[in-house]
């Protein structure tokens, strides 16, 4: 595994880790729909990136043209 999707790998992880612990203390309430579920998304969509290499912003990203 590279260093790249070894850093995007514990970014998702922290990212996700500290929603739970904000949770579990209940300084933050996920039970009920709010703006920090597209957080959880970008957490778990990191986190998938980095251990599989796939990443659909940067599928999107090439069929826009980017390099």
């Amino acid at each position: 595994m590279t260093a790249q999707r070894l850093t995007m790998t514990f970014a998702g992880l922290f990212i996700l880790l500290s929603l739970v612990l904000g949770h579990v203390m209940g300084q933050i309430n996920l039970a009920k729909m709010s703006w920090l579920w597209f957080t959880v998304f970008v957490g778990l969509n990191l986190t998938q990136s980095g251990l599989t290499g796939f990443c659909p912003l940067t599928k999107i990203l090439k069929a826009l043209g980017a390099k």
